[in-house]
């Protein structure tokens, strides 16, 4: 176990230990406590939102042989849910349509679907990334869901439903996982820091959280990064948020809003040079572009929706920074800041195949303040 990442050494075990999608697990858990299964579900959302680790729970649930009609919760202790745990259960096939999606594949899978478990009630079939399969493969399953054995339980579960063809998701039972808020993240990541017994400062899992993109599994990864990095000879009493930002290389949102500032006043000559004074520093220009493009769409929700609603929406900023940002917005028309937000999306792109790294962040900087020059 000590040698698994945090996301798979800390894997919930129950329905009560997961974080967020508070009514996928309440309509999972009153199906199984009153015995109503479907033989199908779909399970959409982004990436490390939980929704592997919800199937492999439901899956755990439906052949818990300690389970008691009206209960929910997995045993983790009869053969099968060891079997599960321990990722050698015979009954639990688990397929990642992004390498197996082929219409020879499905076939095998079908064919069997035919036989029963092995051990257990349910054979049930984790298709993880469903929205690849192939039209051949996708409509071979789908003739499955329409006329599954009893023995049989599917679970997809997909990133980009709307390319999931609309027959099979109108055989499944279909949830939608949402996107982790910050708290949510922050909270769980305290509770990792308390397993491993390190110190990790609020303000560095804020930072982390913040970075992870509303997903749960990239947070932990991200906190797993940092927890090596403060167990060697040199571990300090807590790790703190400069930590993080070295560790990572992330980029500071006080940068980011001294160089929007030189963008408010026009100043091409100070940006430039800003931009090259921090790429000699050792900064990530890539992950300064990536933090810039962030940074720029929640002056433009400022902009359009005033602070008020967007405090709600921009999480993770302290006072001053949000006051920063509040400034900018005032101080640029809404056609600006959409002008710099695609120049800087396109030079974000352009940078991994330039010779000169920074050269497409200095062109989206000479065009958008040229005209920006020409409006006003």
């Amino acid at each position: 176990m000590t040698n698994l990442v945090l996301y798979r050494k800390y894997r919930p075990q129950t329905f009560s230990e997961v974080v967020g999608q508070e009514h996928v697990v309440k309509t999972l858990t009153n199906a199984l406590a009153s015995g109503i299964i479907s033989h199908a579900y779909l399970f959409s959302g982004q990436r490390g939102s939980g929704k592997t680790t919800i199937a492999r729970l439901l899956a755990k649930a439906l052949n818990c042989s300690s389970r008691k009609e009206s209960e929910f919760e997995p045993c983790n202790k009869c053969n099968s849910c060891l079997e599960i745990k321990e990722n050698r259960s015979m009954d639990l096939i688990e397929i990642d349509a992004a390498s197996h999606r082929g219409i020879d594949e499905m076939k095998e899978l079908i064919e069997g679907i035919k036989f029963s478990p092995t051990k257990s009630k349910y054979k049930v079939f984790i298709i993880d990334e469903s929205h690849q399969l192939t039209k051949e493969a996708a409509n071979a399953l789908l003739k499955t869901l329409e006329e599954p054995p009893s023995h049989a339980v599917f679970i997809l579960a997909t990133t980009e439903i709307h390319k999931m063809i609309p027959t099979i998701v109108s055989r499944c039972q279909r949830f939608d996982f949402r996107k982790l808020t910050h708290q949510e993240i922050i909270g769980r990541l305290e509770t990792l820091t308390k397993n491993e017994k390190v110190k990790v400062e609020r303000p560095a899992l804020e930072l982390i959280a913040l970075n992870a993109g509303g997903s749960i599994r990239d947070a932990e990864s991200l906190l797993g990064q940092v927890l090596s990095f403060g167990s060697g000879p040199d571990n300090k009493p807590g790790i703190s948020a400069e930590d993080v930002k070295v560790l990572l290389g992330l980029v500071e949102t006080a940068q980011l809003g001294r160089f929007c500032d030189y963008l408010v006043k026009k100043d091409a000559s100070s940006s430039v040079k800003f931009l090259n004074e921090i790429g000699e520093g050792g900064s990530d220009l890539q992950e300064f572009a990536r933090a810039l493009v962030n940074y720029l769409r929640h002056v433009l929700i400022l902009k359009i929706t005033g602070p008020e609603i967007a405090s709600l929406i921009v999480a993770g900023l302290t006072k001053e920074e949000f006051e920063k940002m509040s400034s900018q917005a005032d101080a640029l028309k809404e056609d600006e800041i959409r002008k710099f937000l695609n120049l800087f999306l396109e030079a974000e792109n352009k940078m991994k195949y330039s010779p000169i790294p920074q050269l497409p962040l200095e062109l989206a900087i000479v065009e958008g303040l040229a005209l920006s020059d020409s409006k006003g």
